[in-house]
């Protein structure tokens, strides 16, 4: 079923809000015109993840001749880092950075006249 949880102005990008719908805690990310929805809970100890900084992935450069030159940061793959024991989820999709088989509970988020729905 779909909840209505706000107008696009009232989440502006880069933001989260952590809501209950149905008895469930999910975050709700804006990032540029994409919103994406998330279970409150890490897979790894039940922290609240959603309520982690976010931040980009970082990339090792390398030259020409494979030597290391430095890192910059993408931040077209911003991750969800969770506060109690550091595990970083990819916000786009919600799987963790290095094990696939480990992410987030997602649920499908729609725009549409005016407003932000999730299906719960």
């Amino acid at each position: 079923m779909e909840h209505f949880i706000c107008r696009p102005e009232d989440l502006p990008p880069g933001e989260v809000r952590i809501l209950t719908v149905n008895d469930v805690e999910i975050g709700l990310f804006r990032q540029g015109d994409e919103y994406f929805a998330y279970k409150n809970v890490c897979p790894h100890q039940g922290g609240p993840a959603c309520e982690g900084v976010r931040t980009p992935q970082i990339e090792d450069q390398f030259d020409a001749k494979g030597l290391f030159t430095g890192q910059c940061l993408d931040e077209n793959d911003m991750h969800i880092v969770c506060p109690w024991h550091g595990y970083e989820f990819h916000l786009k999709t919600g799987e963790h950075v290095r094990d696939a088989n480990v992410r987030l509970k997602s649920y499908p988020v729609t725009v549409r006249d005016g407003g932000v729905y999730v299906a719960i």
